[in-house]
């Protein structure tokens, strides 16, 4: 999967974009619209971007843990060339860099908390202008028809591509999305 996007600073255009491509085919989980506004989007129904998912707390906690790891090894390895575990056992130790571990990995969570998502940050400035961000996820067949619905929208402008969510999760989402509307 691709992820293409899109800059526009017409809710109202953006909610008939939404439209159009779900109506070609192009699922829900696959279409999101990033906004300051978050009650603008909401009431144009439009598929926000999660709260969470705005900022940078997958990122700062993998960070966290990797920085925790290597804190954990040279706990170890501290009390291995010490000989302080002959004294007073490996328990300690190993406790303590579990402890390390994971406050780093928290710590990493907390820090990517204030920060902007790292895909995001190069859209800062236009989110704090008022404008609004449309990424669509899209499968290689799925392409031309992207482009054919974004080229009869002539205010939407092009902002580059990017990673996107990778298919097994837009699938899943879908399938819990159907399952959503099923469940009385």
């Amino acid at each position: 999967m691709k992820r293409h996007y899109y800059i526009s600073d017409d809710l109202d255009d953006l909610e008939v974009i939404e439209r159009d491509l779900e109506s070609a085919g192009v699922t829900t989980p696959q279409i999101h619209v990033l906004s300051e506004d978050d009650a603008g989007v909401e009431n144009h129904h439009l598929h926000e971007v999660e709260a969470v998912l705005k900022k940078d707390v997958v990122h700062g906690t993998e960070m966290g843990a990797i920085v925790g790891l290597i804190c954990a090894v040279l706990v170890l390895g501290l009390a291995w060339f010490s000989g302080i575990t002959e004294t007073i056992t490996w328990v300690p130790p190993i406790f303590l860099s579990i402890i390390v571990l994971g406050f780093c990995t928290w710590e990493g969570g907390l820090i990517g908390i204030q920060e902007p998502h790292v895909d995001f940050k190069r859209f800062e400035n236009d989110l704090h202008a008022g404008k609004h961000i449309l990424f669509v996820d899209v499968d290689p067949e799925q392409e031309a028809t992207l482009k054919e619905v974004v080229e009869q929208h002539p205010r939407l402008s092009n902002a580059g591509e990017g990673s996107a969510t990778p298919r097994m999760v837009v699938r899943f989402q879908d399938k819990f999305h159907r399952f959503m509307q099923l469940a009385p």
